[in-house]
């Protein structure tokens, strides 16, 4: 185990000193020293100094970061004294600070602002961090110490967050497989760095693909249908071009009126990682089986059998349950959408059978149609500063009194980003918040939320969060306008952000976000559905050449329009999360051959092979699945869309937009953790189980 190799390293070394390698180690210790990851920030909160970080800095740091841990696991297990929670939990707790903290920055650079160095760093790292974590959670002196105080928790005087603490590590080092046999032990760690290796492969070979598989136009008369301004933010040397994002659909599919290049960015899209130097369909077969090989190690038939454990769906087969009660009605919404947008077709003088590549693009002539509705008219009123400040942070004022101030001498890793302070309604700090909202090459799709600094009492931390979008960026003094998709993305991951930044936890490890995966989406999809609240939507949807709000013609043709599309929507989302749990309820004795084949069989077994509805990520750049944690758990996006949709309800039945509701939610919900049953937390909050009329509803399926 690497804590006694680390040992015995350092025992032989200097055993063997010599003045040349004694000047080699002052020299590291010097470097270690003066390295601004491992000294503490004198900027407020504990923010990183980013005036300070350096690439060269990352490497040193964290492994440091992984040594300090050790030092602590290897004091732990050498106590002679009876196993307690003060001298083997909380010294566990807190072995971690340093790597967490070093961690923190180096992830949001790797996902948000990197680079080649980055990227060799984190391939390097891959295999380093998978070996770390399974040292310590298959250390068998660690986890008997561990056992004897879960054993004894009884008869321990602690409070109740104690005592949770206690139970999680005792599951999180069960689930690990601390039960286990030494040989099965070695063989789990060797799967574990292989797949962790892999995965990081994966990621980037999707980020390249991605980056690079665009569809480059050198005829400007192509491009009908774009706006002037989006022409000249995509112009590059007299040419043109449209990068790809993480979904299979792009958003340019929706305004270029040339069917040809419809055809040819939906391609692009779709095969960027099949065949050629981006191709992963190897990767995701060597991951799937590996996973499958862990399960049952571990004693389980499949991946997802292990991975939902101390999940809210807890087995593979109530998410599959799930998913029967949506498809058929998902599948009659679509059906009648299909009809609708091939009538569009025919109308226009198309003779065509739709495709996925004309979907979005008629399917909003048929929006503009039906409910008269034209996203280019709808941008005007959201311009990303308004959205952020009147909008997201109105909203979060009037449900729980914080207030907001901006941060100009707070340094950040990227020009774009903002920073702003945040205060509760007594005037005392809050907490930190970075916004990071525009695309660019060196960052990864998507959207997210982390935290630079977690929350703990025991730390004296306070929280330092930052949100991570991929809005279009304007050309050069232009306003920032974005989709009313991008509005909800923003409240969306802002939600997420509540949850980190409203942690009351003593423990960092059972903080804010540090949740489940089918509980973790829950705050940030309820906090979507304030975009539209009308007292929150007249206050940031202002025109941003008038100041004029938001016309009410147009925005009851927004919420009449809510339902547009739902039935694609949610099919695409069916799609790829039924894919997911099909590649994890594989076990051992199921070879792959073909990814693609894979796909088509494992949508047509629960009837969502719709040739107009590709799945919203396929497998060959599934991130998410594959490189992103979500393995066996990309189904949390429905899941938790019927809890906001549930507790929305609730809060419509309770006055909505009231400080009252929002302090009930912070109390019961947002400022718990992992501290708690999430089943029972939901009930405390809601005072029943969560039902799923709700969403039906919403979603327009009932």
């Amino acid at each position: 185990m690497k804590k006694h190799i680390i040992i015995v390293a350092t025992l032989a070394f200097m055993a063997s000193c010599n003045t040349k390698e004694t000047k080699k180690d002052t020299s590291m210790n010097t470097a270690t020293a003066e390295n601004p990851l491992l000294t503490k920030s004198t900027l407020d909160y504990g923010a990183p100094d980013f005036t300070k970080i350096k690439d060269e800095h990352f490497l040193p740091a964290i492994l440091k970061g992984m040594e300090v841990q050790n030092e602590e696991i290897t004091k732990i297990v050498a106590d002679k004294n009876p196993p307690s929670f003060e001298n083997t939990i909380l010294v566990l707790e807190e072995s971690s600070k340093t790597l967490d903290n070093v961690n923190a920055v180096f992830s949001a650079l790797a996902g948000a602002n990197t680079n080649e160095t980055i990227r060799k760093i984190q391939k390097e790292l891959a295999p380093k961090f998978s070996k770390h974590e399974d040292e310590i959670l298959l250390n068998t002196e660690l986890f008997k110490r561990i056992k004897t105080v879960y054993d004894n928790l009884e008869s321990l005087t602690l409070d109740a967050e104690s005592k949770h603490l206690v139970k999680e590590y005792y599951k999180r080092f069960t689930k690990a497989g601390a039960n286990l046999s030494e040989d099965k032990k070695k063989e789990l760690k060797d799967i574990n760095a292989e797949i962790a290796s892999l995965s990081n492969d994966f990621g980037k070979k999707g980020v390249d693909a991605m980056k690079k598989g665009g569809v480059v136009i050198t005829d400007k008369n192509k491009l009908k249908g774009f706006s002037d301004e989006k022409i000249k933010s995509i112009e590059k040397d007299g040419k043109y071009e449209i990068q790809l994002i993480n979904t299979t659909q792009q958003p340019a599919l929706q305004s270029l009126e040339d069917r040809s290049i419809r055809k040819e960015l939906f391609q692009k899209s779709v095969c960027r990682a099949e065949g050629g130097e981006f191709d992963t369909s190897d990767l995701v077969k060597k991951m799937v089986a590996l996973r499958a090989r862990k399960a049952q190690i571990l004693g389980f038939n499949n991946y997802a059998s292990w991975s939902l454990q101390g999940t809210m769906a807890n087995t593979p087969e109530k998410v599959f349950t799930m998913f029967k009660n949506l498809i058929p009605g998902s599948l009659e919404k679509a059906a009648s959408e299909i009809k609708e947008i091939q009538a569009e077709i025919k109308k226009g003088g198309g003779d065509f059978k739709l495709t996925p590549y004309d979907w979005n693009h008629y399917a909003e002539k048929v929006r503009k149609s039906k409910y008269n509705l034209d996203e280019e008219e709808v941008k005007q009123y959201f311009e990303i500063n308004n959205v952020l400040e009147k909008g997201v942070f109105f909203a979060a004022n009037k449900l729980y009194g914080i207030t907001f101030k901006k941060r100009t001498d707070i340094p950040t890793y990227h020009p774009d980003v903002l920073v702003y302070e945040l205060f509760e309604e007594d005037g005392s700090k809050l907490g930190l918040y970075y916004g990071d909202f525009f695309a660019r090459d060196s960052k990864r799709g998507g959207a997210w939320m982390s935290a630079f600094v977690k929350q703990s009492k025991l730390r004296n931390q306070k929280p330092v969060i930052y949100n991570v979008c991929n809005s279009p960026k304007p050309a050069e003094g232009e306003p920032a306008l974005i989709s009313f998709d991008g509005v909800e993305t923003m409240f969306h991951e802002f939600g997420h952000a509540l949850h980190g930044l409203f942690g009351n936890q003593k423990y960092a490890s059972i903080s804010g976000t540090s949740t489940a995966r089918d509980f973790v989406e829950f705050p940030s999809q309820f906090n979507e559905n304030w975009a539209t609240h009308p007292e929150v939507l007249n206050n940031y949807a202002l025109h941003y050449k008038t100041g004029e709000v938001i016309p009410k013609s147009l925005l009851k043709k927004i919420k009449d329009a809510g339902t547009f599309n739902q039935g694609y929507s949610i099919i695409e989302n069916l799609c790829s999360s039924n894919l997911d749990m099909q590649w994890h309820t594989i076990g051992t004795d199921t070879e792959i051959e073909d990814v693609a084949k894979f796909e088509e069989e494992a949508l047509a077994k629960m009837n969502l092979k719709v040739d107009e509805i590709p799945p919203r990520y396929r497998s060959t750049y599934f991130a998410h699945i594959f490189s992103g944690g979500y393995a066996a758990g990309y189904y949390s996006y429905l899941w938790t869309e019927m809890l906001s949709h549930d507790a929305y309800d609730w809060f419509k039945n309770n006055g909505l937009l009231t400080r009252a509701n929002g302090d009930k939610f912070r109390k019961e919900v947002l400022s718990k953790g992992s501290t708690m049953d999430y089943a029972e937390m939901y009930k405390t909050f809601a005072g029943r189980d969560p039902q799923a009329e709700p969403m039906l509803k919403a979603r327009g399926l009932k």
